[in-house]
């Protein structure tokens, strides 16, 4: 007779191991890189005698691995062992030590208090999150707080021009900060406001009709100088090239950029209201809190304003031009890893400053480089859009933020701090061209909360990107998804580069934006949504008129598929003081298709003029309900494109509970675009009825331990 195998016996002996008791050791204090070494072997410890199987077969489990600290402090070293008694001292070393933990430990990275100043960005990458189920924290040590710095300090000024009271200080000779700091507060580069009226544009650049403005033609490094021009919704910049008598000779191809479109520089949608600026050169250092850079003798000079100490002033200059960039690869993304009491201080974006200008779009998209099929007159042809425009429109760029995420999933920043950024503070999933990895999009799971945005030269957060694969991705893992901005305060954002909004979400699917606190901004608080309705299943008939011709050109498609942008959450935030300088837009702005979409309980107020809540082109599927608007100039704004009736592009959308004590309502709310305009409120003056009263009260930054419940 055949003997029985014991395999089947083996294999229940394995299963049934798991529901044995597990002796595991008493938990011990995390020991720090330098204690850790090679996992001892854990003995195998047996249980009572009727817990064992019979055979007298049992197998004991490793208890879990104890999570590692390594420590860091400005006055570490990086020849020590990182240890909480000798730590490192700069932030790639503790990398180096987290790569070789983070296979098998949870990782924290404590960071003692003081300035870590970098000699380069950072680059964490797939090897730096957590692996294998554990996640890597860097972290404040409590009761610190660690500064990320891409500044250096600029001191011992002396007096230049004791008649003007012009201090002069030594820097770096080629370093050329668009930016700088005094006293933490951001001062503007010298410039002067001149009339439209003094110059004619063209393709070539300007032309001075009003001999006044003569002057400018023997100014030095004229190669260094800017025009800055802020319009309805654009603020653009173009540097020159070289000034012949009469004739401003602009460098190129940036200004041809910026002189196509919409609102363009040499065309703004108000002449009256726009804004014109020459900026940057010594001769304009007349106002008080400006500054003026010579890169090639290496001096900068200022002049203080009323109260500053130049003995004890405090000047910071960026040398970088981003802080950090957080990308995997779309086969395998950067994961697990949480930034906690940070600060991200000191960058500078200088493209502006090169050939290419910034030919701003709108919220930190712009165009660069050279225009194919360029009209032979822009200026008459192209000033309110045109086929060649509308051939470029999906191939803009993004600003590149100041710490960037791509490639990534499961990332976290709280209680953190964005402040003295020269250009948009974070960047989630943006384009390729603006991540330092080269790797744009990509980005799920990515919580910011709790944490501050504030002086900053451009916007605080961008979610998504503005190409192709940013609405349709050609692969999943590029899509955008599940991002969560939560409890943070935004406030003196967008100084330098005023178009763009406070936060800003261009495709993502799932995005909630809730209990946020925004104010003192020139542009919008809150804008969700990109593509005007262009990219939307159908298209849009704006976007097939004769000037436009959007769909006849290469690479444009009328899609029949939704884009990834649905169900978006703009909830419970306080969003006021913003609109200082733009008529366009919202202080809660939608663009384009969204299905699922909300904007709710959110409390707008202190908008004189402006608009509070905007749905702009194409905007489908939004609910608007039990929001609180006062002190505003339109209080809901729906462009429902009238002009293109019978046809139908903003419709199926829902205003349903809002109060207001202010402002006009605006666009079609009819039941042939399917707008519903549900029991609305107005208001006399402050006599807000309970439920109001009580939405007004939640909005805004949640005290932490109720948000916990």
């Amino acid at each position: 007779m055949k003997k029985p195998s014991l395999r089947p016996l083996l294999c229940t002996v394995a299963a049934s191991a798991l529901l044995l008791p597990v002796f595991i050791r008493p938990v011990r204090a995390a020991p720090t890189f330098a204690e850790l070494s090679p996992a001892p072997q854990i003995p195998v410890v047996a249980p009572p005698k009727s817990d064992r199987l019979s055979g007298g077969v049992h197998l004991a489990l490793r208890p879990a691995p104890v999570p590692a600290m390594v420590y860091a402090s400005p006055q570490g070293s990086d020849e020590n062992d990182g240890s909480s008694a000798h730590p490192f001292a700069t932030l790639p070393r503790a990398q180096m030590a987290v790569r070789s933990l983070n296979q098998d430990h949870d990782v924290t990275v404590s960071l003692d208090d003081g300035v870590y100043r970098l000699d380069a960005p950072l680059r964490f990458t797939a090897a730096d999150g957590g692996q294998n189920g554990f996640k890597v924290r860097y972290q404040a040590a409590p009761g610190a707080h660690p500064v990320l710095s891409g500044g250096m300090r600029i001191a011992g000024w002396t007096l230049a021009d004791q008649g003007r009271n012009i201090w002069v200080a030594d820097m770096p000779k080629g370093m050329d900060p668009r930016q700088i700091w005094v006293n933490e507060k951001l001062s503007r580069r010298a410039s002067v406001i001149a009339p439209r009226t003094a110059f004619e544009f063209y393709d070539w650049g300007l032309k001075i009709v009003d001999p006044a403005w003569r002057f400018l033609a023997d100014l030095p490094d004229q190669n260094r100088l800017e025009i800055e021009n802020l319009g309805w919704f654009t603020d653009r910049h173009a540097t020159i090239q070289r000034i012949e008598g009469d004739r401003i000779i602009m460098q190129q191809p940036g200004w041809r950029d910026n002189i196509i479109g919409y609102d363009t520089l040499a065309r703004p949608v108000s002449p009256d209201n726009a804004r014109l600026e020459f900026v940057n050169s010594l001769a304009f250092l007349r106002n008080e809190g400006e500054w003026f850079a010579d890169p090639k003798a290496g001096k900068i000079y200022y002049k203080p304003r009323k109260g500053e100490d130049m003995a004890k002033v405090d000047v910071e200059a960026p040398h970088l031009e981003w802080l950090m960039s957080v990308s995997g690869t779309y086969e395998r993304p950067v994961a697990d890893i949480d930034f906690t009491g940070l600060s991200f201080e000191y960058t500078s974006w200088l493209q502006p400053s090169g050939p290419n200008g910034y030919a701003s779009q709108q919220s930190g998209a712009y165009i660069a480089g050279e225009i194919p099929n360029y009209p032979k007159d822009p200026i008459r042809d192209c000033s309110w859009g045109c086929p060649t425009f509308e051939a470029i429109r999906n191939r803009w760029s993004q600003q590149p933020a100041a710490v960037q995420v791509s490639a990534a999933e499961r990332i976290t920043f709280s209680h953190d701090q964005f402040t003295h950024l020269g250009q948009i503070g974070l960047g989630i999933g943006n384009n390729a061209d603006a991540n330092a990895s080269g790797i744009g999009l990509g980005a799920s799971t990515i919580d910011v909360v709790r944490s501050r945005f504030t002086d900053l030269a451009g916007g605080a957060i961008m979610v998504g990107g503005v190409t192709p694969d940013a609405h349709h991705p050609s692969r999943p893992e590029m899509t955008v998804a599940d991002i969560l901005i939560s409890n943070n305060l935004v406030q003196n954002i967008s100084q330098d580069y005023h178009e763009q909004a406070a936060i800003m979400v261009t495709y993502a699917a799932g995005a909630v934006i809730s209990h946020n606190d925004v104010s003192l901004a020139p542009y919008d608080g809150i804008d969700t949504g990109w593509g005007w309705g262009a990219n939307d299943p159908g298209g849009s008939p704006a976007y097939r008129t004769a000037n436009r011709d959007y769909y006849d050109q290469p690479g444009n498609l009328v899609y029949n598929t939704p884009t990834i942008l649905h169900d978006t959450v703009v909830f419970a935030n306080r969003v006021h003081e913003v609109k200082q300088s733009f008529p366009d837009g919202g202080a809660i702005y939608h663009l384009s298709a969204d299905p699922g979409a909300l904007i709710a309980e959110n409390y707008v107020y202190d908008v004189p003029g402006g608009i509070a809540l905007y749905l702009d082109e194409g905007s489908r599927y939004v609910t608007v309900r039990n929001n609180v608007v006062s002190h505003v100039g339109i209080w809901l704004n729906l462009n429902s494109q009238d002009n293109l009736a019978p046809r139908r592009t903003a419709m199926d959308n829902i205003a349903k509970g809002n109060w207001y004590n202010s402002g006009l309502r605006s666009g079609s709310w009819t039941d042939y675009l399917n707008n519903q305009f549900i029991d609305n409120t107005e208001v006399k003056g402050e006599a807000w009825p309970s439920a109001a009263q009580a939405i007004i009260a939640r909005s805004g930054i949640e005290p932490e331990e109720a948000a916990k419940k």
